[in-house]
């Protein structure tokens, strides 16, 4: 009936047309022609700025998806779809990561250019990286959005004498808290935990609660000040942790109790979840699998209220990926966007999908008769990433940003 209905009105509107003189019939035609064209021009927009799940996940199934569409991204490249936080890493050893910035600006709320490393210099302590920093690119970047401006500091200085001696955690506060008042930052992204665990800091309860009381200290101080920019705002500090590195916390890990007691001064968590696999353990950048066992140990623990910080926690997810060779001797390592690339043109391989790490893998035999077997992200395995922080409540952290393919940043 329905049918019927439309066909009739149809039949009715083109008689009245058809009674109208010459003149009217022109101008009608014209207006019915202006409102198809733009009618079209709707649709595509809608279609460039629609959600992420607009992007096919199955476009890079193959290499020649690959290559083709790798560096078409959407018209629309401001529109956020990812709405928890995301910080992006930008290394001065890859200047693409600054382009990329520049270009996404909108798509991240966090910017952490790899500058600074604090060390020991007799018996005091400097402050090293200024060099490395780009007060133009920084101005290029505020210009055109509202991401927060957060260098990495890596403390570099000797672990145990930075952690015992009060006169050293003040220096290190006022060195820091200084150059962000200089140059203007927004705050910092402080990389410490790790080295700690290496000189037996975390091992030690004791001085694993004056580690902590530094972090938190510095926070604090951080927060005492406010931003440059926007007097409203006060600077940040994001802490870089690792992932836990067994199903079950070691004491030298960063646990849910370490969440807790620095939540108040730290506003967020970059967590490091890739590196999974390494040459002389050939697999998957960062499995499925092994994320999810990550968070529970962080945010699913009982008897705490760790699982409501999880808005603080930036899922690590990598860019980047690995060119492992599969020879008893082992080797390989990292390769970013071109690199990889560069081995589908050359090898126009079989891309695989590997369901139980939630990766995309391909083997090829080099000029030596050595087989390769090579992990980079696609479309589908960030997606499965990005669903997965999101259902946690996470933002997310991405090391680096120069290292991925163009469309990698419609899915943010």
């Amino acid at each position: 009936m329905g049918k019927k209905k439309k066909a009739s009105s149809s039949h009715r509107e083109l008689k009245r047309v058809d009674s109208v003189p010459n003149r009217n019939k022109f101008v009608i035609t014209i207006i019915i022609i202006v409102s198809s064209i733009i009618a079209i021009i709707i649709a595509y927009r809608f279609r460039q700025s629609s959600s992420s799940s607009s992007v096919s996940h199955t476009i890079d199934a193959n290499y020649q998806n690959i290559l083709t569409e790798h560096s078409r991204v959407s018209q629309n490249s401001s529109h956020r779809h990812y709405t928890y936080p995301v910080l992006a890493y930008i290394t001065p050893w890859n200047s693409r990561g600054y382009e990329m910035a520049k270009r996404f600006n909108s798509k991240f709320t966090h910017l952490s250019p790899v500058w600074y490393d604090l060390k020991s210099q007799q018996t005091s302590l400097v402050l090293e990286g200024r060099h490395n920093a780009d007060r133009g690119w920084i101005s290029e970047l505020r210009k055109s959005g509202e991401a927060l401006i957060l260098p990495r500091v890596v403390l570099e200085a000797f672990p145990a004498e930075l952690v015992r001696k009060k006169k050293l955690r003040n220096k290190t506060i006022d060195l820091i808290v200084t150059e962000c008042k200089e140059m203007g930052y927004d705050g910092i992204v402080l990389e410490s935990w790790s080295r700690w665990a290496a000189y037996g800091i975390l091992h030690d309860p004791s001085m694993r609660n004056l580690a902590l009381q530094f972090v938190k200290q510095l926070g604090e101080a951080l927060h005492s000040i406010s931003s440059e920019r926007n007097s409203e705002q006060q600077l940040q500090l994001v802490y870089v942790i690792g992932p836990p590195s067994s199903e079950k916390l070691q004491e030298h890990d960063f646990g849910p109790k370490d969440l807790e007691t620095l939540s108040e001064a730290v506003d967020g968590f970059s967590l490091m979840t890739y590196d999974f696999s390494n040459p002389h353990k050939p697999g998957p950048n960062a499995p499925m699998k092994w994320i999810q066992i990550v968070l529970q140990l962080l945010l699913d623990t009982s008897g705490n209220r760790a699982k409501s910080l999880a808005p603080k926690i930036l899922l690590g997810i990598n860019f980047y990926g690995n060119d492992f060779s599969l020879s008893s001797d082992s080797g390989g390592g990292a390769i970013v966007g071109r690199d990889y690339l560069t081995l589908l043109e050359k090898h126009k391989p079989e891309l695989q999908w590997d369901e139980n790490s939630g990766e995309h893998f391909f083997l090829y035999t080099d000029d030596k008769d050595i087989k390769h077997a090579v992990f980079y992200p696609s479309l589908k395995s960030i997606s499965l990433r990005l669903e997965e922080a999101l259902s946690w409540g996470c933002g997310i952290s991405i090391w680096e940003i120069g290292q991925g393919l163009d469309y990698f940043f419609d899915l943010l």
